[in-house]
């Protein structure tokens, strides 16, 4: 089995934040959801749990970050083009998500926008040019 990632995030509104994410392209799995959780499933190797912050607190002992306060994480996704990387920042934002909290990158072969979520997290997304980007690599020459 090929693994898998889980980024396990706190939410406020469970609901909102589903939302958010069907919007930017994952899809709601109900094999892991309830009342304080939803999984949403960008591929068959990244999913997204979404948690009301009772449920997350079930996990750390940790106190919740304030996503809007501080820098927690930054969270990369790819696109297919730059096309792409604009309509899901659009549809992001027209889901309550806020465009572009993190400066712009554009160098050519790769372009990157990024949105935060209703609870502050931020999401970059990013398009690559494959050919530009393992060009450089001699790693992938060799192969």
């Amino acid at each position: 089995m090929p693994k898998m990632i889980f980024v396990n995030l706190p939410v406020v509104e469970l609901d909102r934040a589903t939302a958010f994410y069907e919007a930017l392209g994952a899809t709601r799995s109900p094999r892991f959801c309830d009342a304080t959780a939803a999984c949403m499933v960008f591929s068959k190797s990244i999913h997204v749990m979404l948690l009301t912050h009772a449920r997350f607190q079930d996990f750390t002992p940790k106190k919740i970050a304030d996503a809007r306060a501080v820098s927690e994480v930054l969270l990369c996704i790819s696109a297919e083009s730059r096309a792409d990387v604009d309509e899901m920042v659009a549809r992001a934002c027209a889901a309550g998500g806020a465009g572009d909290p993190c400066p712009l990158q554009e160098h050519g072969f790769m372009y990157g926008r990024s949105v935060e979520d209703p609870d502050g997290h931020v999401w970059e997304i990013m398009w690559m040019d494959p050919d530009a980007a393992t060009a450089g690599d001699p790693a992938t020459a060799a192969a």
